[in-house]
This record gives structure tokens, C-alpha cells and sequence, in this order.
């Protein structure tokens, strides 16, 4: 048994956690909940030596155990995947799962690299990454990434696993298969610690379920004696909804975006399909089945080997990002936002601005209006209910949720019309993922803005869709109309979505 006793932990102007005791019982699944900023990310990493803490102890099997680093806790079997995806983008698959565990010819120092590549298939295997072992990690996926932190967690086959949030990049089909990888090492008697925002996850996996709030532990619960309303109300103190928000007035008569055959090699395969004013297009499809990729496609970051793309009614030739922004404005949320939205480091006002730097700079000095980027930045902190302490906060200090409505807000600073955000979700706590569906819902109903919505979180797509495009191997196999009639159900569509998918 892993035993948490009185866990204080205090940062510059926030306590993140305050007295926490809990008990993870050996051979068990245990989910840790709660808002972000309540304290989960912080007490794993402390479990598992990242963070030490300011007061309490630890305790495995009546052993204290004082941690000074995260090899301290690997040597004691506690082992974590953490929610930020930590790999090394210029080495291969295979050296990032067996980073730690190099297999040599004897004593010669020599790494046998058949043997590596082997032994890391084994475990890319287990959690369905179907890439060679000697793929280089920088040009994966987010999803690819994190599915190779996981394998290299099991490559260590640790008796206590931290989860954090390992399923945010996935699709339901390539959860349900880390859940059963999980089933199988409970059997062998892992303790599994699984901190998630979805709730689905928790009943599906885990044996009991402990709720953070505001960095105390509120209480813990059996997952057969409580229900997902309860454990909301446990979390944030109200109920939320997963029924779609209701029908858009999408204008069929207006179309911003259309893409004609649009292919190229290994990444789409003649695409077509078009997007109207005030619509929400959902793209849903497993991890590589094309989604990100027609994205990229369609703002320029990558390009087109046949087909065309149109908007508002006229041919497009984007170069990039910039240009889809400047020439066409249509923006794009990438899944990514750490790596690619943001700039972490800096204050929330330069991430809302970034994209409209041209147009407030003076012509003759050559420097951006500061008067400017205040009223903008202050503006879209009130719009979009951004909670942070100032425009100039560091935006890494905001959570998930916060940080993702900063994202999204960059575009629409800069009047883009056409929106595609990719995961808007991720990462981000059942509160904040409700005001994120709020605020989607809301640029197209009320903003008239046309949004491409591309998720693996398939109550998402059906909550907020009116129309939902399912991707397999690279191609649009099939378009699901009018999702927002008030008729279909989440069970229903999901069946349909099911039966395209084989």
C-alpha cells in the first residue's frame, strides 16, 4: 500500500495542496479528480519525487520514503506518464521507450540496436502504435507522443503507475485499449493512480475515486456507489450537461470554406466537403486517420499534391499560417498548444496580440502600439471570461482551460470568420470544458463564424456538431447531417459514427 499522510505543498502566492491524506491500495485503480488548479498534477509528482513536499510523508508497505528525485521514486517502482508530453523529438521511438534500459552486447558499451527496437515493439504493441520502432519522434502526432510516453511507463514495469491525463490525445477506440492494458496490469497487482477530467474513464477503469478541491481532499468514494452527477457536484459544487446546446442557424446560402479532391500522398485522399456560415463541422476519425492532416492542408502548412481549396467562393493558394490568416483570415487552434499555440513564457497579452502585430504597428517607428495590445488583450480577457490576475501574467501560470481560451482568442483578435480548432479540450477540467463548449457554440450561433471542430472526444463532437465528417485511412468515409435536430441521440450517433469506423 502507497500511504500519503498530511501533504502540504506551497508555491510563490498559492497553497496547492493542503493536508492531503490518502491510500492507494496495491492491485487497484484509483482515480484522482478534480477541477485544474486543485492540486492533482502537483500531489503525482510529488509521489513520484518531481516536486518535494513542504510538509507530511510518504509511505510505501510502512517504509518512509524521503524522495529528492524522480530516479528516487523509480528505484522504489513508482513510475509516471505525465500530462505534458516529455519526449526527445530528434531520437527515435524506440531510444524514448528504452531511454533508461539500453541493451548492450555484454560489457562492451555497445548498444545492440536490433535488441532495443525489439524490445520496444513489444510494448508499442501493447498500446497500439503501429509505426516503426526507429520513426523519429519530432514528426508524430501529439497523440503518437503520448502513446509512446505510455509505452515507455510499461517498459519500466512499475508496481505504483501515475497517469496524468493519459488519454487526452486519444480516440475512445485507443483508450479502450490502454483501459484494458491497465485491466491486465491491475491482475499483476499494479497500483494504478489515474488522474483524469473525464469521467467516462473513471467508472470504465478504476475501483475508487478521491475528488481534490482547491488543493484539499474532499472525499473518496467507491466508483460502484456514486454517479457522475455526484461526483460533479463533489468537484465544482453544480451539475453540467452533456445534451447538445441546440440547433444552429447555419446558412446553407453562405459558404466560407470548401475543398475540392483535395490529396496528398500519406496524408489525404481526395477530400471534399464545404462549411457554411454558422455552422460547427464536426471531423472525428482515430488518431491518423487523416483529421490534423486535412487541417494542415487547408492552412497551408503543408501542401496539396491535387484538388483545391475555396474560400468564400473563391480559389485559394495558401502559403502558411500567416497567409490563411492575413489573406483569408481563417485561423487555426492547434491540438498542441503548449508546443505550437502558446508562447508559455510570455504574458497573456502578447499570446491575444500576436496575431495582429501588423496591424498595430506605427509605420514609422516600427513599434507595436503597447496602448493597443492592452485595450485587446483586456477586451478578450472580458469576453471570453479569461481568469487570470492581469494581461500580464505568464500565460504558463494559467490552467488548461484558461490557457485554451487564450488560444482561442488570439484568432478571434485578429477577425478571422473561419475558425478550425483541433482537441479544444484537451487537458482541461469538467468546468472549463463546459464554458470551452459554450463559447464554440456561441461564435457560431451568435458570431456567424464558421468552425471546423476536429476532437477524439466523441460526446464533444455530438454536443456541439451540426454536422459531423468521420475520417478512415486518410479519406471522409462518411457525413452525418443534421446532429443538432433535437431527434438523434448521443447513442445513436455514436452507433452510426461506430459502424464507419468497422
Amino acid at each position: 500500500m502507497l500511504e500519503l499522510h498530511s501533504i502540504s505543498k506551497s508555491f510563490p502566492g498559492v497553497k496547492a495542496l493542503d493536508n492531503v491524506s490518502l491510500a492507494f491500495k496495491a492491485g487497484e485503480s484509483h482515480a484522482l479528480v478534480g477541477e485544474n488548479g486543485a492540486g492533482k498534477s502537483t500531489l503525482i509528482k510529488i509521489i513520484t519525487g518531481i516536486y518535494q513536499p513542504d510538509g507530511g510523508k510518504i509511505v510505501c508497505n510502512g517504509e518512509t520514503l524521503h524522495f529528492r528525485s524522480y530516479r528516487d521514486s523509480l528505484d522504489k517502482g513508482i513510475d509516471i506518464v505525465s500530462q505534458e508530453i516529455q519526449v526527445i523529438p530528434e531520437s527515435s521511438i524506440a531510444e524514448n521507450v528504452m531511454l533508461d534500459k539500453m541493451i548492450t552486447y555484454g560489457r562492451t558499451g555497445i548498444i545492440n540496436w536490433r535488441a532495443v527496437n525489439a524490445h520496444a515493439r513489444k510494448y508499442m504493441d501493447m498500446v497500439g502504435l503501429d509505426l516503426p520502432p526507429t520513426a523519429v519522434i519530432k514528426g508524430l502526432s501529439a497523440a503518437h507522443k503520448q502513446l509512446v510516453q505510455i509505452a515507455k511507463a510499461l517498459a519500466a514495469e512499475a508496481k505504483f503507475l501515475m497517469l496524468d491525463e493519459p488519454t487526452s490525445s486519444l480516440t475512445e477506440h485507443e483508450a479502450d485499449n490502454l483501459f484494458d492494458i491497465l485491466r491486465r496490469l491491475r491482475e499483476r497487482g499494479t497500483t494504478i493512480v489515474f488522474v483524469t477530467h473525464k469521467f467516462g474513464e473513471v467508472f470504465a477503469v478504476c475501483d475508487r475515486v478521491s475528488v481534490l478541491r482547491d488543493g484539499r481532499h474532499v472525499g473518496t468514494r467507491l466508483t460502484r456507489d456514486i454517479t457522475a452527477p455526484d461526483l460533479v457536484k463533489l468537484m465544482i459544487g453544480r451539475e453540467c450537461s452533456d445534451e447538445h446546446l441546440g440547433a444552429l442557424d447555419v446558412d446553407r446560402s453562405k459558404e466560407l470554406l470548401r475543398a475540392e479532391h483535395v490529396t496528398r500522398r500519406g496524408k489525404a485522399a481526395d477530400a471534399s466537403f464545404t462549411l457554411h456560415e454558422g455552422e460547427v463541422l464536426g471531423f472525428y476519425g482515430l488518431v491518423g486517420a487523416g483529421r490534423t492532416e486535412l487541417a494542415r492542408l487547408l492552412i497551408g502548412e503543408d501542401g496539396i499534391d491535387s484538388g483545391a481549396v475555396y474560400v468564400r467562393g473563391e480559389k485559394a493558394r495558401i502559403r502558411g499560417v500567416a497567409d490563411s490568416l492575413h489573406r483569408y483570415r481563417m485561423g487555426y487552434v492547434t491540438e498542441n498548444r503548449k508546443e505550437e499555440g502558446l508562447l508559455l513564457d510570455a504574458p497573456v497579452r502578447t499570446n491575444i496580440t500576436i496575431t495582429i502585430w501588423r496591424r498595430i504597428v506605427n509605420t514609422l517607428t516600427r513599434n507595436i502600439s503597447m496602448a493597443k495590445e492592452q485595450e485587446i488583450a483586456a477586451d478578450m480577457v472580458r469576453s471570453l471570461a479569461i481568469k487570470t490576475a492581469g494581461i500580464e501574467q505568464k500565460t504558463a501560470d494559467l490552467s488548461g482551460g484558461n490557457q485554451q481560451k487564450v488560444s482561442i482568442a488570439k484568432w478571434l483578435a485578429a477577425d478571422c470568420d473561419i475558425l478550425i480548432i483541433d482537441e479544444p479540450t484537451v487537458g482541461v477540467d469538467v468546468g472549463a470544458k463546459e464554458q470551452i463548449h459554450k463559447l464554440i457554440w456561441g461564435l457560431a450561433k451568435e458570431g456567424r463564424m464558421g468552425i471546423v471542430l476536429i476532437s477524439s472526444d466523441m460526446r464533444e463532437i455530438i454536443k456541439l456538431a451540426s454536422r459531423i465528417l468521420v475520417f478512415r485511412d486518410q479519406r471522409i468515409v462518411a457525413e452525418l447531417k443534421d446532429i443538432d435536430d433535437g431527434v438523434k441521440t448521443y447513442e445513436s450517433v455514436s452507433a452510426e459514427i461506430g459502424r464507419y469506423l468497422g
